[in-house]
């Protein structure tokens, strides 16, 4: 893969990490309003969901859409996978508590309303359902001409866990082993800088690369994986010390369950066609590759060392990743690549 210093960055292409993350962290410091009575939230502040307390169970929130994903939908005229990227970006991020999710709404903010789009989206969001054992309560559709190119669509999902026995990452210590789960491709983030690194190669959304076997905007459509199932089912037979979505950041949300330890992946696998194919046309380095995309693995857990064969077990399809270590951030020695605790 490319390693070019002059190669195209996310922030060439319109999307810069850090700027967004100011942006989150100055909305956040204003959000100072708590709520008085027995309802409480549960302190798991930068986690991938919020939750708050009701008696013995954790009501645990969290919201999320697909990106510019919409754009390559749009571009191929196929919208039958975006609800199941929606439902999916929603549900993994909820389970990372440990949490069951059970219940979701969505938003679409549209630019036109056009014939066969609303039954497409209503598919792919009852095609995720039906794997995440959750239930659409309804939703909000908006027609927006003055707000909105194409459409937008987001979504929230509601979810429980036992109050005292969530997976937060406190648990989380030196010694531990990463296991994770491979990804169906590039899920629902990066897809600005895909699409930049695109245009640099001058390669449509019907033409095809030499690392995919399909069209690349095919590819880019391939649906986010959901990983509900394989957590929850590995939260009941482990003790499991941290989830982690391998989301938009790549790497660094690995630090969103422990920041205070770092994170050594030893064993990365070999990256996907689609992002070879990314880094090929865009000359993105790999220190950019990790730090956008999930590269091949798509979810994860923090066992202790001795729960590994039976993590390995329940998760048939999953590998070592990586081990934690002393220390901040995130480190693939392989690759000399190294990632300091914030993007």
């Amino acid at each position: 893969m490319a390693e070019d210093d002059e190669g195209l960055t996310y922030a060439d292409a319109g999307v810069d990490i850090a700027e967004e993350a100011a942006t989150v962290e100055s909305l956040v410091g204003e959000l100072t309003t708590g709520r008085e009575g027995p309802v409480q939230p549960v302190d798991v502040p930068g986690h991938f969901a919020g939750a708050v307390r009701l008696g013995d169970v954790a009501l645990v929130m969290c919201t999320d859409g697909v990106g510019s994903k919409v754009v390559v939908a749009d571009a191929l005229g196929d919208w039958s996978t975006i609800g199941i990227d929606c439902l999916a970006m929603n549900v993994n991020d909820a389970v990372c508590l440990g949490a069951e999710p059970v219940a979701f709404v969505d938003y679409l903010a549209l630019e036109e309303h056009r014939e066969g789009f609303a039954e497409q989206i209503g598919a792919g969001l009852a095609a995720g359902a039906r794997q995440a054992n959750v239930a659409i309560l309804g939703g909000e559709t908006a027609t927006l001409p003055d707000v909105v190119q194409g459409f937008d669509i987001a979504g929230t999902c509601l979810a429980q866990a036992p109050a005292d026995d969530m997976v937060t990452g406190e648990a989380i210590e030196p010694g531990d082993t990463i296991v994770g789960l491979p990804s169906s491709g590039i899920h629902s983030n990066g897809l600005t800088l895909a699409r930049e690194a695109m245009a640099e190669a001058d390669i449509g959304y019907r033409d095809t690369v030499p690392e995919v076997d399909r069209a690349f905007g095919e590819e880019l459509l391939e649906p986010t994986r959901l990983y509900v199932q394989q957590a929850l089912q590995l939260v009941d037979r482990v003790d499991v010390h941290g989830l982690v979505h391998v989301t938009g950041g790549g790497v660094h949300n690995l630090p969103r369950m422990r920041s205070d330890v770092s994170y050594r992946l030893d064993d990365p696998p070999e990256p996907p066609g689609v992002f070879q194919a990314i880094a090929r046309m865009g000359k993105v380095s790999e220190d950019e590759l990790y730090q956008t995309f999930n590269m091949g693995v798509g979810f994860a857990a923090v066992v202790d060392e001795a729960d590994v064969d039976e993590a390995l077990e329940v998760w048939d399809e999953g590998f070592v990743w990586g081990q934690v270590d002393v220390g901040e951030g995130v480190a693939i020695p392989d690759r000399d690549l190294r990632f300091d605790p914030d993007p």
